[in-house]
C-alpha cells in the first residue's frame, strides 16, 4: 500500500511546490481557503445581499429588474404600530402576533429547556445503572425528523388520538388539545423542549465531565453537601458551557417553523403562529407573494439573532477576562 501511495504524493508535491514558490508560505494557505470561500460567498452571502434588495424594493415579481425600489417602505409597514404591545393597532397585525408569539415561546423554551437539561445531564452524569442506555434514550429525539416528531404528537394529541383514548378509558373525558388555543401552545413548548432537550443535554454533560474530579474530592473531603457543592462547584464551573447552550436555545426557538408549522399549521387561529411561519406564508404561501414584506421582516430576525450571537461572545470574552 505504501509503495503505492508514495509514488502518488509526490506527483501531487510537484504543483504544490510550484503553487508554494508563485504565491509564498504566508499566502498558500489563501489556496487552500478559496474553493471554500467560494462557496461560503455564493450560498451565505449572495442570498443575504439578495435579500436585502428584495427588502428595499417593492410589487410581486420574482425578478430583481421588474421590481421598483421602495426604500424603507416595507419596514416601515412591519413597524407602523400604534401601540406595539397590542398587535391590533399595527398595520401588519399578524406579524405582531407572530412576534409575541415568539416572544413567549423562546422565553418558555429556553428557560424549560436548559433546566430540565442540565437536570438531566447531572443525573446522567452521575453513578446510575445503565447510563449509556439512559444517555441513548434522551439522545434519539434529536435524531427524528422534526416533521415525524411533529406528526407523531399531532397523532397522539388529536380528538381521537392516543391521549384522548386513554382518557375516555379512565373516564376523565377527551380533551380538544389542538382546538383550545392554551393547550395548543403549551404542547408546541413541550414538543419542542422533548425533540431538542437531547443535544443540549449532551454539551452540558460535556461539560460536567470537564469538570476536574479533584475539586469534587477536596469538597467532599471539606464535608461540603451535595447542594453546596453544585451550588459552589458545578454551577459556576459549569456557566461558561451554561451560557452557550442558553445562546443555541435562545437562537434555536426563534428559529422555530417546521416542527410547529406540521403539527398545528400556525392555529387554532394564530395562536402557534411564529416569526418564520410569518416570513413563509407573505413570501411564499400568500396571495399575493409579498416578497418584499417578507425579506424585511427576514433581515429583522437576521438582526436579533446578531445580537443574541453578538450578546454570547461578549459574554464569554468577560468570561475569560475574568
Amino acid at each position: 500500500m505504501l509503495a503505492v501511495i508514495t509514488p502518488l504524493m509526490r506527483i501531487i508535491e510537484i504543483p504544490m511546490l510550484a503553487l508554494q514558490r508563485l504565491l509564498g508560505i504566508n499566502r498558500l494557505a489563501w489556496a487552500f481557503l478559496l474553493p471554500n470561500l467560494i462557496l461560503f460567498g455564493l450560498f451565505a452571502f449572495l442570498p443575504v445581499i439578495l435579500n436585502v434588495f428584495y427588502a428595499t424594493s417593492g410589487s410581486d415579481n420574482v425578478l430583481l429588474q421588474n421590481r421598483p425600489f421602495v426604500g424603507g417602505q416595507n419596514f416601515g409597514q412591519l413597524l407602523d404600530c400604534g401601540n406595539y404591545i397590542d398587535a391590533n393597532s399595527c398595520r401588519e397585525d399578524k406579524f405582531w402576533r407572530a412576534v409575541w408569539n415568539t416572544v413567549t415561546f423562546v422565553t418558555l423554551q429556553a428557560g424549560f429547556m436548559v433546566g430540565f437539561a442540565l437536570l438531566t445531564a447531572v443525573i446522567l452524569n452521575g453513578r446510575i445503572r445503565a447510563r449509556g442506555f439512559f444517555r441513548s434514550v434522551f439522545f434519539f429525539p434529536v435524531l427524528l425528523s422534526p416533521v415525524v416528531v411533529a406528526l407523531i404528537w399531532k397523532w397522539i394529541l388529536q380528538r381521537e388520538g392516543v391521549l384522548n383514548a386513554f382518557l375516555d378509558w379512565t373516564g376523565l373525558g377527551g380533551i380538544n388539545w389542538l382546538v383550545d388555543a392554551q393547550w395548543a401552545f403549551g404542547w408546541s413548548v413541550f414538543i419542542s423542549v422533548w425533540a431538542h432537550m437531547g443535544f443540549y443535554t449532551l454539551i452540558l454533560l460535556a461539560g460536567l465531565q470537564a469538570i476536574p474530579r479533584d475539586v469534587y474530592e477536596a469538597a467532599t473531603m471539606d464535608g461540603a453537601s451535595g447542594w453546596r457543592t453544585f451550588r459552589r462547584i458545578t454551577l459556576p464551573l459549569l456557566a461558561p458551557t451554561m451560557l452557550v447552550v442558553l445562546v443555541l436555545a435562545l437562537i434555536r426557538g426563534v428559529q422555530t417553523f417546521d416542527e410547529i408549522y406540521a403539527f398545528t399549521g400556525g392555529g387554532p387561529g394564530t395562536a402557534t403562529t411564529f416569526i418564520i411561519q410569518y416570513i413563509y406564508e407573505r413570501g411564499f404561501a400568500g396571495a399575493p407573494r409579498l416578497f418584499g414584506l417578507a425579506a424585511a421582516a427576514s433581515l429583522l430576525v437576521a438582526g436579533v439573532l446578531v445580537v443574541l450571537t453578538l450578546a454570547q461572545l461578549w459574554a464569554n470574552r468577560r468570561n475569560v477576562d475574568g
